[in-house]
């Protein structure tokens, strides 16, 4: 019998006192199954790539638009005037672009020109190794695939060395790294065939890439090219209970909604919709703002002759996006009562945005109410939270452009240290719990 303390207190505790037998062989196996997911997709175009791969495997039906977002389904019992059960989540994480023109020389240097992408501190990517990965349209049309082998050497961008950086010091962060200094240095050999002329450190390269991609200068134009954090993901802590890499905000989520929407058995039809563009706001036509997710949802009423109102007003949908995780070595910035917390399960959001709930759904008692209920009952360890103090800051994700559907949704997801760093780090049995809850919604009777 529970005491009166136990039934009217409810403290968030650590999901691994919370495993049934021999459940953490489950978690290390998610884990390994994660990180080789995050190893080959480290832009979203390999993510859908990979998930159209599994999707194959498996057995499932997918939407996709510029292969830069997918839509995955699994057709349930009921009609689709019942609703279908949702979890959305994104695939773009924040990186290093290049630009239409970027590649010059100076100095005895081969540069290439850069514009970030989403929300970073500038100095995490300098003096860190990086990849360049993305795709090509040459001018007759072709795709050329660019995502370099495990041995080919990295890039950088370089950064003042301490002993003359008196005066970088001096400055704020915003002042002392620009985004329009964060050229990667991309070769210093001169072109062996020209003796004489400007450019050839230039030229050398971009005789090199012609040479592996058949590129020229001009074809920059039509690429979507980028820089990552080079390396795989790895476990993290003495303990091995985490795992470091790049972009698990937001592939956590978006591993753990493709792996649940596979291994789920839906009595209404369960959609898991993986988007582009979150980061910079979820525009553009592969964002949670496009007619792209409509487009394929309406095709599937119609077929029933339902109409697509009627299936998004009986619809809900987990917005599975990560949480900051409480640091102890920043408390200041956060509630720690009220902040997600690293192996407690996943954080569920009532509200995001920033300041006075700013850009936020804000999802009902009732939506939250429900979640409880699907989480619960199949013994799911969570916790709410929220994104640091008030008046700190604070962030977004594609859940109001599901509410703006009509959809009820809520926030749900994996706690994140080192967000938007190249390197950040998740627990592994939150990405476990994770999967649990997501699997949840899609079981949902």
């Amino acid at each position: 019998m529970e005491s009166k303390r136990e039934t009217l207190m409810r403290k968030p505790a650590p999901a691994y006192g919370k495993l049934k037998d021999g459940e953490w062989k489950k978690v290390l196996t998610f884990a390994e199954e994660y990180k080789s997911f995050l190893n080959a997709g480290k832009t979203e175009r390999e993510c859908v790539a990979e998930a159209l791969r599994q999707a194959e495997r498996h057995g499932v039906p997918a939407y996709t638009r510029h292969n830069k977002a997918v839509m995955l389904i699994r057709r349930g019992k009921r009609p689709l005037s019942d609703g279908l059960r949702i979890v959305a989540a994104h695939i773009d994480s924040p990186r290093i672009d290049l630009k239409p023109y970027p590649l010059y020389e100076k100095e005895g240097f081969a540069l290439l020109k850069t514009h970030y992408y989403g929300g970073i501190k500038k100095y995490h990517w300098l003096a860190h190794p990086l990849e360049l990965r993305g795709v090509v349209i040459l001018r007759d049309g072709t795709v050329v695939t660019i995502a370099p082998g495990t041995d080919e050497p990295v890039l950088f961008i370089s950064d003042v060395l301490p002993h003359l950086g008196k005066d970088q010091e001096k400055k704020t962060v915003i002042e002392a790294f620009p985004g329009d200094n964060l050229n990667v240095t991309a070769g210093s050999i001169p072109d062996t065939e020209e003796k004489e002329g400007d450019d050839r450190v230039k030229l050398a390269v971009l005789s090199l890439l012609h040479q592996k991609y058949g590129m020229t200068e001009h074809d920059f134009q039509s690429a979507e090219l980028c820089l990552v954090p080079a390396g795989s993901a790895r476990d993290a802590g003495l303990d091995g209970s985490m795992i470091g890499g790049y972009g698990h905000d937001d592939r956590s989520c978006s591993y753990a909604a493709m792996r649940a929407l596979f291994d789920c058995d839906p009595e209404y039809t369960a959609v898991c919709v993986l988007a582009d563009k979150e980061e910079i706001g979820s525009e553009g036509i592969t964002g949670m703002q496009s007619a792209f997710f409509d487009a394929a949802a309406e095709e599937l009423c119609a077929a029933e002759q339902t109409t697509l109102r009627t299936c998004y007003a009986n619809s809900f949908c987990f917005s599975g996006d990560v949480a900051n995780a409480y640091d102890p070595n920043f408390a200041d910035i956060s509630d720690p009562q009220n902040n997600a917390r690293m192996g407690h399960g996943p954080c569920v959001m009532k509200a995001t945005g920033r300041g006075g709930k700013s850009g936020s759904s804000d999802a009902s008692a009732e939506t939250v109410g429900k979640t409880r209920r699907l989480l619960d009952g199949a013994g799911v360890c969570w916790h709410m939270g929220e994104m640091g103090k008030v008046d700190q800051g604070g962030g977004g994700t594609v859940a109001k452009f599901l509410a703006m559907r009509n959809i009820e949704t809520v926030d749900i997801g994996v706690p994140v240290l080192n967000m938007h760093a190249p390197m950040e780090v998740v627990a592994k049995i939150d990405c476990w719990e994770t999967y649990k809850a997501f699997l949840a919604l899609y079981n949902d009777r």
